[in-house]
């Protein structure tokens, strides 16, 4: 009777024994496998990516000297005094291969840019001064597309540590795709575009942010669509790349930070570019005085509208 029992206890002992070495041993080799795996993918991807560069790296080499001979050729067509009716052909033919030429190699620095690394030079900038930088590189493009180009900039400074040239190649990739989105508004529209830097406090949970707002007065882009717009080679515009928004997304990533948006369709959409920086724990005090409850963003009746334009406000 008690040999009985003793083997139904270790009978009972080795399968308790045999689940709890599933459930820990088995679990833990299942996921050095699935690393293993992910590894593997990851290293192939890598590779992948280095070809890919590569070729696109020897593709683009050659375009610059096809678009100095198109350029070469089209003085030799002036030059050879031909009638009109033959030389006008010719020099539409040549101006095409050169625009197209152009084109494709823009498109290549586009991939370049995000399947590259990035290789960031840090350093503790004011954000405030990158932003006013990046506006007076762009108002003279603004004002030829009927844009307002204003900032809403903080008193005090906003400082994160950044590399300056690659978030204003973010900044400038948002700023062109707001223009471009406003051409899209009826004539009665306005076509207007905000910077706002902000300095939020770390609290709790999160710790302290810079935000820098691309803010337009666009027709908005409808929820569906706020994750598909980062995808590469996603465009609705003729000739665009796609890859403006997921290279500036790479960027701010990079940065350790975040590109969110909001938006509301009719009344436009907020970019916002989000770094980490280690901020005291109190927000700037803005210049600019909307009242409570009027931050950035598109809530019921907020939006980008001129009465919400700041005391201190470039234009």
């Amino acid at each position: 009777m008690l040999s009985a029992e003793l083997i139904t206890g270790v009978g009972l002992g080795l399968l308790v024994a045999s689940i709890i070495w599933y459930a820990v041993v088995g679990r833990r080799i299942e996921r050095a496998f699935r690393t293993e795996r992910q590894s593997i993918e990851a290293e192939r991807l890598a590779e992948l990516g280095a070809m890919t560069s590569g070729l696109a790296h020897e593709i683009k080499n050659p375009l610059s000297s096809i678009v100095l001979n198109a350029q070469l050729l089209r003085e030799g067509v002036i030059d050879a005094n031909l009638p009109e009716a033959d030389a006008a052909p010719l020099i539409r033919k040549v101006d095409s291969l050169a625009r197209e030429t152009t084109r494709i190699r823009a498109i290549l620095e586009d991939f370049l840019r995000y399947a590259g690394r990035f290789r960031l030079h840090r350093q503790p900038h004011d954000l405030r001064e990158v932003v006013g930088e990046l506006r007076d590189f762009l108002l003279p493009q603004s004002e030829a597309a009927s844009v307002l180009l204003r900032t809403d900039l903080p008193q005090d400074a906003v400082t994160a540590s950044v590399d300056a040239d690659l978030v204003k190649q973010a900044l400038l990739n948002l700023m062109l795709n707001a223009m471009q989105a406003m051409e899209a508004n009826a004539p009665d529209v306005r076509r207007e575009l905000i910077l706002r830097v902000e300095q939020v406090p770390a609290h709790a949970r999160r710790q302290a942010e810079a935000i820098i707002h691309v803010i337009d007065t666009g027709p908005g882009i409808a929820p569906a669509r706020h994750d598909e717009i980062f995808r590469p080679y996603v465009t609705e515009r003729r000739g665009g790349s796609g890859l403006g928004l997921p290279v500036a997304r790479r960027i701010v990533e990079e940065h350790g930070g975040r590109l969110t948006l909001s938006s509301e369709v009719g009344k436009g959409s907020d970019f916002q570019i989000r770094i980490p920086n280690s901020a005291p724990d109190q927000a700037a005090h803005s210049v600019s005085d909307s009242g409570p409850g009027s931050g950035p963003g598109f809530g019921p009746g907020s939006g980008p509208t001129p009465a919400a334009a700041p005391a201190r406000t470039n234009s």
